[in-house]
């Protein structure tokens, strides 16, 4: 077993797991803050049951996020301490600045809202969420901008073969960092979009189900009321029919800015990680041509096997350079300069182990690049597409019976996931066989670039590696499960799950049945 593998596994898979869990975090928050703006500023007790239902579920999603979290920063100790001591300099700015706003700013403002209702006054409750929101939104850039400068290192002199941070606000200012975060906020809305737009949709159907709600002779719903379960009452209807065109229309526009700043995005990609993109691109020759189908083999990290299907013409320099004519260069090309800039084989000093002297593969796995580039743009569309019908579909006030549509809208929520899941593992395992990557600009800091090879601990056995990684999957397999379990607990009660004061009740504190949510104290 070879410890490098099994570390970039364990990274991959820790990283992707966290990474389903922040932009729900990110994208959450700030629908949930505007429900509870709507409820200060017009007192009408809709946007509070929206507030406190969305608000319960995004506690959740917050808390198993912020442990994935942590479990993220002891890695780059235990797994990468190369890695770590070479960019230590440079990361130890933006990654203080994360900490504090993360574990001091949300955590602080987050629990004040959660223990301040009808404890503090409307809008100074209000603002601590906002606070809270703002603070999670500020700590992901400091992250961002700490991996943009492993894609596109800047702000730095190299000194004994380390960068030395020289100027922060190069670091911070990062083009790549600025391109990357708006993509990112982009698709943390899209995911809340979706989040929203099925959970409603289910609701609703549920109530068509119950026979709560009906249609008149012209399909327009005949909103009811049903006495015998808890918060189903006509308020109830306005919820999620609230919540499901907003989570619409917020997935809409969330794609539209995905869209805006992918291509931002993309074009400086070219610029710095000219083969992350031809190999996303399936470009083996220089031209033109953009493919729609590319086939080969599974394990290809050359083009002998790569055959172009279907391709258009022109469409690739749009992409990359915004006109029609200009030539991208292509794999075979960009090869050779990558071999004679940055060496054909690690050098055989200690630095590299076992892999010493071994040959580069500057080209990264084909299939997961260029499929994954296309996973992250169609899931995502499908998503966009999937918000415009539900808007179309509930334009008379409810949603169809058809639980095969039902079940197609909460699956649907899985969409923008995967399609930030797939974005982030073309970025990561793009950059291959570089850590860090080198600046290709003339006037940047070329130099400084780290092999993936020699950031693992040199240290740390293959069978410590295998365990950790073993031992980190199932523990975050069991929080995965624990997550959803709460997740599907709360969305199957509704409203009354985050207001059990919704439910008439006995006040017997003896009779375990007869409490409140064991959650209610958060509201």
């Amino acid at each position: 077993m070879d410890p490098l593998d099994i570390a970039r596994w364990q990274f991959g898979i820790t990283t992707v797991y966290h990474f389903l869990m922040v932009p729900l975090t990110l994208g959450l928050g700030a629908t949930v803050a505007i429900m509870h703006t709507a409820w200060v500023r017009t007192d009408n007790p809709q946007y509070l049951r929206m507030t406190k239902f969305w608000g319960k579920l995004y506690l959740i999603n917050f808390i198993v996020g912020v442990a994935t979290g942590i479990v993220q920063e002891f890695q780059f100790g235990m797994a990468w301490s190369e890695y770590s001591r070479f960019v230590g300099d440079v990361f130890g700015a933006p990654l203080a600045m994360e900490g504090l706003l993360a574990f001091f700013v949300e955590s602080t403002f987050l629990g004040l809202w959660i223990f301040g209702w009808g404890r503090l006054p409307k809008k100074l409750h209000l603002a601590t969420l906002w606070a809270a929101v703002i603070g999670s939104w500020l700590s992901a850039y400091f992250i961002i901008a700490a991996n943009s400068w492993m894609q596109h290192p800047v702000g730095v002199e190299l000194i004994d073969g380390r960068p030395v941070l020289v100027d922060i606000w190069a670091v911070l200012g990062n083009n790549t960092a600025v391109a990357a975060y708006t993509h990112t906020l982009a698709g943390s809305l899209a995911v809340a979009g979706g989040f929203l737009l099925g959970i409603s949709w289910y609701q609703l159907w549920q109530r068509r189900k119950d026979g709560i709600d009906t249609v008149d002779a012209t399909g327009r719903v005949v909103v009811g009321e049903a006495a015998e379960i808890p918060g189903r009452d006509r308020a109830d209807h306005k919820v999620w029919l609230t919540s499901l065109r907003l989570g619409a229309l917020v997935a809409i526009i969330g794609f539209g800015a995905v869209a805006i700043s992918g291509d931002v995005q993309a074009k400086l990609m070219y610029e710095q990680q000219p083969m992350k993109m031809a190999a996303a691109e399936g470009a083996c020759h220089t031209g033109t041509s953009f493919s729609i189908l590319t086939l080969g083999d599974v394990g290809a990290t050359d083009c002998s096997s790569v055959t172009t299907l279907i391709e258009v013409p022109g469409l690739l320099s749009f992409l990359a350079n915004g006109d029609f004519i200009t030539d991208m260069p292509g794999i075979n090309d960009l090869l050779p300069y990558y071999q004679e800039t940055y060496g054909a084989t690690l050098v055989g000093d200690g630095l590299y182990g076992e892999h010493a002297g071994s040959e580069i593969q500057y080209v990264p796995l084909l299939w997961v690049t260029y499929w994954g580039f296309r996973m992250m743009i169609g899931f995502g569309a499908i998503a966009a597409f999937a918000a415009a019908v539900a808007l179309w579909l509930t334009r008379k006030g409810t949603v169809p019976r058809s639980p095969w549509i039902m079940r197609l809208a909460v699956l649907g929520i899985l969409a923008p996931f995967a399609a930030n899941s797939a974005g982030w593992i073309f970025t990561e395992l793009g950059r291959q066989p570089f850590v860090v990557a080198p600046n290709p600009d003339p006037s940047g800091i070329d130099g400084v670039f780290m092999f993936t090879a020699a950031a693992v601990s040199p240290g740390v056995t293959a069978g410590e590696l295998l365990f950790s990684t073993i031992s980190l999957t199932l523990v975050y397999g069991v929080l995965l499960a624990v997550e959803l379990w709460l997740l599907v607990k709360y969305v199957r009660g509704g409203v009354v799950s985050a207001m059990p004061e919704l439910a008439p009740h006995d006040d017997d504190p003896d009779d375990p049945d007869k409490r409140s949510d064991v959650l209610s104290f958060a509201y």
